[in-house]
């Protein structure tokens, strides 16, 4: 019997060895697997970092390439708008200059002249080609005297009594005429108004 007890502790050791065996296996296996996991999630993080680090530096050359496009943009409105002022009124003045060598042509003649009616027909003419040019860029005369008192369009310099009771209210003498440029007025008529 003790050869019975003897060989059953010992295959029971066997046993329990083999299980003790298995059991760190396993372990070791578990173990190798936390392992990995942790290698991984170890790995995993920079590799997370890194991607935000990457996107953060793209998001910077973005933002800095677009913060000097816009910059560039804005400096290259301004000197085409400092180049547009300056030559804004070109096409006003160059259309103006032949008034002006009549107008010089018309010192001139009024120097030789020996009678007025030619040069006042000379300068009536002038004034005409002048209006004529002004008038295709859109320039226009206002009409004031019989019309309505309009703040809009007229300024007030004084008033007078009417003479009859229509014309209360109304404009009775211009003292300088007013000037609309494409429907805006850019020259409000200054005139008399009846009271």
């Amino acid at each position: 019997m003790l050869k019975k007890k003897k060989k059953e502790n010992t295959d029971n050791t066997e046993n329990i060895n083999e299980v003790d065996n298995e059991q760190l296996q396993n372990e070791g296996q578990d173990n190798a697997q936390e392992t990995e996991a942790t290698a991984t999630e170890t790995t995993a993080a920079p590799t997370a970092e890194e991607k935000l680090k990457d996107e953060l530096a793209q998001a910077n050359d973005k933002y800095l390439r677009l913060y000097a496009e816009f910059d560039n943009f804005r400096r290259r409105t301004i000197k085409e708008r400092e180049e547009a002022r300056k030559t804004e009124g070109k096409d006003v003045i160059v259309a103006l200059l032949p008034v002006l060598d009549d107008f010089e042509r018309a010192q001139r003649a009024m120097d030789k002249a020996t009678e007025v009616a030619p040069v006042k027909e000379g300068v009536t003419l002038i004034q005409n080609k002048l209006k004529n040019i002004l008038g295709q860029k859109g320039l226009k005369e206002m009409t004031s005297i019989g019309n309505a008192f309009d703040a809009d369009l007229h300024e007030a310099i004084t008033n007078i009594p009417a003479p009859t009771d229509d014309l209360k209210g109304k404009v009775m003498d211009e003292m300088e005429k007013g000037y609309t440029l494409n429907d805006k007025v850019i020259r409000f008529a200054k005139v008399v108004v009846g009271a």
